[in-house]
């Protein structure tokens, strides 16, 4: 692969266990000019596991500009570059997206060599539903910040799937409870390493676990998508949305210019517990 102009390899390592590489990542391990590694200490271990020589160098959330435009020189001069992440795949919750952005911009070819993958590996083997999913990566670490994302995500009826920290995770699991619901929920931890766990829990139970243990190791958490349809016969729940749904319509700025018709197609799409004839009759009662 080398001498290969102007190509950019994200490559997949193992997130536990480094039997789980692939053999075409560990030829582009071997054949690159250079690896940009978010962590050199781990990418070391697994060098050493496997005879790797190719020099490396760190590509992490503090890197410079430089180093990135560095790395774009050397891209653009020819050279092969792969990029790995401390675990897993290259890009998923990591910086090198941003190396990722900067050499499709410049028309480089990213080659990406698929392998472990937390999330997914996770939401394999958490019972929860696998025909579809929305992966929201770590969550905001201020509460107000972290609230507002989780109301965001509420009526996905998709899996969510988090990653965080062992010390946040208790923190996590009562906000989710409090945002979501007590839903069903799975904590991954320790994949494919030693002390591998799975704690398949509504989010409650989950909590009050939390409260009895030290949390460690990497955690990728699970919890089920949003029921519309429970949720669209609860009645405290459709008086909380007509109740924000007509907070919009008293906004003079969001009514401007709008006819009734269009209000309600906007409205359908923001609020799809509502039934239609209710927002429309909302509607009505509320504008001139």
């Amino acid at each position: 692969m080398a001498g290969v102009v102007g190509e950019l390899f994200l490559i997949a390592t193992p997130i536990g266990n480094l039997s789980d590489i692939t053999m075409r990542a560990l030829e582009a391990l071997r054949t690159v000019d250079l690896v940009a590694a978010e962590d050199t200490r781990t990418a070391r271990k697994l060098f050493s596991r496997y005879q790797i020589s190719t020099p490396l160098i760190s590509l992490h959330d503090n890197s410079s500009a430089k180093r990135l435009d560095d790395l774009l020189k050397r891209l653009q001069g020819g050279e092969a570059i792969g990029v790995i992440s401390e675990a897993g795949t290259p890009g998923i919750s990591d910086p090198g997206y941003r190396l990722i952005q900067m050499a499709a911009e410049a028309v480089i070819r990213i080659t990406p060599i698929p392998g472990a993958c937390a999330a997914v590996a996770a939401l394999c083997a958490s019972a929860l539903p696998l025909d579809s999913f929305y992966f929201a990566g770590f969550l905001p670490v201020r509460s107000g910040p972290r609230l507002r994302r989780l109301e965001s995500l509420k009526d996905i009826e998709a899996t969510l799937i988090f990653y965080e920290s062992p010390r946040r995770l208790n923190s996590t699991l009562e906000t989710l409870e409090k945002v979501l619901g007590d839903r069903l929920a799975c904590v991954a931890r320790e994949l494919t390493k030693i002390h591998e766990e799975f704690l398949r829990f509504p989010l409650s139970q989950l909590r009050a676990l939390g409260s009895e243990r030290d949390w460690r190791g990497e955690i990728t958490l699970l919890v089920s998508g949003c029921d519309l349809e429970s949720r669209s016969r609860d009645p405290q729940i459709l008086l909380e949305e007509e109740g924000k749904l007509k907070a919009c319509l008293a906004d003079l700025d969001f009514v401007k210019n709008r006819s009734n018709r269009d209000l309600v197609e906007i409205l359908m799409a923001e609020f799809p517990l509502l039934k239609r004839r209710r927002i429309y009759e909302i509607v009505l009662s509320s504008t001139p």
